[in-house]
């Protein structure tokens, strides 16, 4: 496989991670309660959670967002993430 195909078919994947991330997301956007700091929670139940905690787990790892935790560093990709999708609506 040349590396062209390579880097597409890497792309086409990158695209439908992220479109499905934005799907489950808006999926559970409704009811969202504010929190006490101002955020947004949102409650995704499994196993969609599972699906959600996996891709910022893949996607902190491809946009290099580290914290000083996992949790950290997942609520980092999900800030990224959220303004990508943002950007599309």
């Amino acid at each position: 496989m040349m590396a062209a195909e390579r880097m597409e078919r890497a792309a086409v994947l990158g695209v439908a991670v992220a479109e499905e991330t934005r799907r489950l997301l808006r999926a559970h956007m409704r009811p969202a309660v504010l929190g006490d700091d101002g955020k947004v929670v949102v409650d995704v139940p499994y196993p969609d959670a599972a699906v959600v905690t996996a891709l910022l787990d893949v996607a902190a790892e491809c946009f290099g967002e580290r914290g000083a935790s996992v949790e950290e560093a997942r609520q980092a990709a999900l800030e990224t993430l959220l303004d990508l999708a943002d950007d599309r609506a």
